[in-house]
């Protein structure tokens, strides 16, 4: 039985699969200079960010209120539609930096952020609670609460991963003292290898997985949904990839048990992830923001150190967008808006 947001796709074949996206495939060794990959803002953009923070602050006390025409960017607007653009067709990743947390407080810095991600998309619910402007930093949670969502879980390292959203933001409020590095993999591009090489694993990847809803189901619907790893739409990829959700969803006898080529696909795709030559490191410092493609790239993090006693607490703010640099037939049916999720906009809150 199906329930919203479920994929019942095609089936794909060994010789129907193939390789996508080619111009968006990259390797270590191709983004190895941040610059590249870096829009540092300049003295005048940072003053034209103050400005329209000022504006927005006339226009409402509440931060999900503003809108894009609420925060005007004449200069960096410009910018950031380039940087969008890269980050759906090309690259697929990068980084804005940086703005003055010390000076700014982190109430401002994330109205900044937030009017930086207006001008990148339209924001996504992150959860259940409607959590539009999210936290990222130890929420109490345990790695082993079946009900635990990754930004909730302190100091543990997180595998990679897609979220929910077209792209994915972190701004940095706070580094902790140690560790907390970012991971990004070339998701597309381990696509495109598997295709390549071992086509009937890739052709499995096609097929839906049962994903664990981590308690955040609608009312009465079953504690699972299903979805491709991959789903082609036209020339389009649009990639799906959590593990241990799927492996989770086992926890459910309702769910469908994951086969023997299911897990071998997993396992040859996860080798391709966690090649070091399809990597990316980065160590986000206050005020600089990330942004990410979850069709194409996965993140992860290291583990990192805390310390309450001297404040030193890693803290960053999380938007999931929708971009507009993908129009309603550029989409498959599950990735319009949240799909399976669409219960999670019922209502818009803050962390």
């Amino acid at each position: 039985m199906t329930q919203p947001g479920d994929i019942q796709p095609e089936p794909m074949s060994p010789a129907s699969v193939a390789p996508l996206e080619p111009r968006a495939e990259w390797r270590a060794r191709d983004v190895a200079d941040p610059a590249d990959w870096t829009l540092q803002l300049s003295d005048d953009e940072l003053r034209e960010l103050d400005q329209a923070l000022a504006h927005a602050r006339t226009v409402s006390d509440d931060v999900l209120d503003i809108t894009v025409d609420d925060f005007p960017l004449p200069t960096l607007h410009a910018r950031l539609e380039a940087f969008a653009a890269e980050l759906v067709d090309g690259r697929g990743f990068g980084r804005i930096g940086t703005i003055d947390v010390d000076r700014l407080g982190p109430d401002d810095a994330s109205w900044i952020y937030w009017g930086i991600g207006m001008h990148l998309g339209d924001p996504w619910p992150q959860n259940a609670r409607g959590h539009l402007l999210g936290d990222v930093r130890d929420q109490g949670k345990a790695p082993d609460d079946p009900t635990a969502r990754g930004n909730e879980i302190g100091g543990h390292p997180l595998t990679f991963h897609s979220d929910g959203s077209d792209l994915v933001g972190l701004l940095c409020l706070n580094s902790g003292v140690s560790g907390g590095e970012s991971l990004v993999a070339n998701a597309l591009y381990a696509h495109n290898e598997l295709v390549r090489t071992q086509p009937d694993l890739a052709a499995a990847l096609y097929e839906p997985l049962p994903y664990d809803f981590r308690g955040e189901q609608a009312e009465g619907a079953r504690p699972y949904y299903s979805v491709p790893t991959f789903t082609r739409h036209g020339d389009r990829l649009f990639i799906r990839y959590i593990r241990p959700f799927i492996e989770a969803s086992q926890r459910h006898a309702e769910a469908p048990r994951l086969t023997d080529l299911q897990r071998a696909a997993m396992d040859a795709y996860d080798a391709l992830i966690f090649d070091a030559d399809n990597q990316v490191e980065m160590l986000l410092h206050p005020g600089e923001m990330q942004f990410i493609n979850n069709y194409h790239v996965l993140h992860g993090r290291r583990r990192y150190v805390d310390d309450p006693d001297t404040g030193a607490i890693r803290w960053l703010k999380r938007l999931w967008l929708a971009t507009d640099v993908l129009g309603p037939d550029d989409r498959p049916e599950r990735y319009q808006r949240t799909g399976a999720m669409d219960h999670w906009g019922k209502q818009r809150t803050k962390a």
